[in-house]
């Protein structure tokens, strides 16, 4: 199971990243069920930890990027 850190977002409640299987975990406040990005690389997984604003973040760089599944 992929290690998952709380973080400060208004919308985002935790993030986890696989490294192996190169995967972000992303579960939302109002969703229990994370969404799983594929294909993502560490340095991307890396830069959205230290984003100051991570919905920002999320939905430029990583929304319409990567594949994703629930």
């Amino acid at each position: 199971m992929t290690e998952m850190q709380y973080c400060d977002s208004s919308n985002i409640e935790m993030i986890g990243y696989d490294a192996e299987a190169m995967e972000l975990h992303v579960q939302f406040l109002e969703n229990p069920s994370p969404y799983i990005y594929m294909m993502v690389p560490e340095h991307v997984f890396e830069e959205f930890v230290q984003a100051p604003s991570k919905g920002s973040y999320l939905n430029r760089v990583i929304k319409g990027t990567y594949e994703f599944r629930r």
